[in-house]
């Protein structure tokens, strides 16, 4: 029998698990759903999808919800499919940041559902591009890299294997962490590039001299104020910093103090101590970019037990032998 996956959210990272979900040939049956129309055409012109419905039902028969909304959208969407989520369904959601998410699905998610939350990282190979949303859609987005599986305390076994097994469908392995583990992460690898574009944006423009300097900013300032423009949007990145306030403050303060060091290396014209700080920041960069393409760590502990037919593993945690079942025996 088919599984139905729900994915709410269909930009990139949405419909990128679509197309890697269909290439899989898993049972699995593709729902769509997204607040824009355009959106949901494209995605199913695309194949990312089977079909698209409206909200409730494109969750009420759901056995998993993909949620790979901005965070900024993530609270009232809980709070509206909560109701009409059926019994055993898992929850899961893409949100690079868990800090308070976890507390919205213990408000909004009936008993005898579950969640799980996910923290994708991309393929390399897409690190050069400025592509956003659908049109960076592609089923090897995921391939090769680590995905992190965030599984709040007493989650059943089950639930865990089932998101191990969809990120070894999107190509990925899965990397099992506590949310603060995660969270604390994430905010030094991605809260904390979209505040330095924030500051750096925050210091130049409308400063004295912006008028003239306006014509003159090119690749680098591009590319460093990039962080604003192909990631959250800046109601989610407010809700992300604000969220892990602990966290983005940590990542700030290490930020500022490497800031004052070279800043006072320069003001006393130390041309070895400033030499070696760009010199160690060059190496690091291209040693970070080779290691992040070779991804050696994927090897580390073994690779995961390759299933035979991951279709079947869904199944067996949906069908027959079910977490509901399981649960009346025990009783």
């Amino acid at each position: 029998m088919t599984i139905q996956i729900t994915i709410l959210g269909l930009g990139q990272i949405g419909a990128s698990i679509g197309l890697a979900l269909k290439e899989s040939k898993s049972p699995i049956h593709l729902v769509g759903h997204d607040k824009d129309m355009g959106l949901e055409k494209a995605a199913l012109t695309l194949g990312a999808v089977d079909d698209v419905r409206k909200l409730p039902e494109a969750v009420r028969d759901a056995d998993v919800v993909l949620l790979c909304l901005p965070l900024a959208e993530m609270r009232a969407t809980l709070k509206y499919i909560g109701p009409h989520l059926k019994e055993n369904a898992v929850v899961m959601d893409t949100a690079p940041v868990k800090s308070g998410v976890l507390g919205w699905t213990k408000e909004f998610i009936p008993q005898g559902r579950f969640y799980l939350g996910l923290v994708p990282s991309l393929n390399p190979e897409t690190f050069a591009s400025t592509e956003t949303g659908l049109n960076a859609a592609r089923p090897d987005l995921f391939k090769r890299t680590v995905m992190v599986v965030d599984a709040p305390a007493g989650t059943p076994l089950e639930v865990e294997q089932l998101a191990f097994d969809v990120t070894r469908l999107l190509g990925a392995k899965a990397m099992l962490t506590d949310m603060a583990e995660s969270d604390g992460l994430m905010a030094s690898v991605h809260l904390l590039p979209q505040l330095t574009a924030a500051a750096l944006l925050d210091a130049t423009v409308d400063q004295p001299g912006w008028a003239e300097a306006r014509k003159l900013a090119g690749r680098p300032y591009a590319g460093v104020t990039g962080g604003l423009a192909y990631y959250d949007d800046p109601a989610s990145l407010r809700a992300a910093a604000l969220a892990h306030r602990v966290g983005a403050v940590y990542a700030l303060d290490i930020m500022l103090a490497s800031l004052k060091g070279l800043r006072d290396d320069i003001e006393k014209g130390d041309e070895a101590s400033v030499a070696e700080r760009l010199d160690h920041a060059f190496a690091s960069r291209k040693r970070w970019l080779d290691e992040r393409t070779a991804a050696e760590w994927l090897k580390e502990g073994g690779d995961a037990i390759e299933l035979p037919d991951a279709g079947a593993q869904l199944r067996q945690i949906f069908l027959g032998s079910s977490l509901i079942d399981r649960k009346k025996k025990k009783k």
